[in-house]
């Protein structure tokens, strides 16, 4: 890919749909790759399975991550990405519509860099999305991969 590109964890379709649309109507022209499950993500990043011939190093800019998932659940994918050397400093964006306080705490204490709860209203999730885009992939300072 070797853009700013985004790894978008989400495995629901109209979820997918809206926040491709959020970052449009963001003008964000950054490339997304969505994985439909917590095994395809990992799959993904690390290069296994059908993404074998991907280039690992190739990590994305920002990884916007649900915690309900088919397969492997979204804390599992952020305690691998986090346990990794190559993936441990990409930010990690958990977007859920969970509200459990649990949830939460579980999320900073894997190492989320924010907990973003979805809105349910479409005019705020393209909003929330913006903002998050702006500053996740505009302002923040990433660290340097050498």
């Amino acid at each position: 890919m070797n853009a700013k590109y985004i790894l978008l964890v989400e495995d629901n379709p109209d979820d997918v749909l809206l926040t491709k649309r959020a970052f449009e109507k963001g003008k964000f022209l950054n490339p997304i790759h969505v994985a439909s499950d917590g095994s395809e993500a990992i799959d993904f990043l690390f290069a296994k399975g059908e993404f074998e011939d991907r280039d690992a190093s190739d990590t994305p800019a920002l990884i916007l991550l649900d915690l309900k998932l088919p397969k492997i659940s979204g804390f599992e994918v952020l305690h691998r990405v986090r346990s990794n050397d190559a993936t441990k400093l990409i930010p990690v964006v958990i977007l859920t519509s969970s509200k459990e306080e649990d949830d939460i705490v579980k999320g900073y204490e894997l190492g989320a860099n924010s907990y973003i709860r979805k809105p349910v209203n479409f005019d705020s999730f393209v909003d929330t999305v913006r903002q998050l885009g702006f500053y996740w992939l505009l302002i923040n300072e990433p660290v340097c991969k050498h």
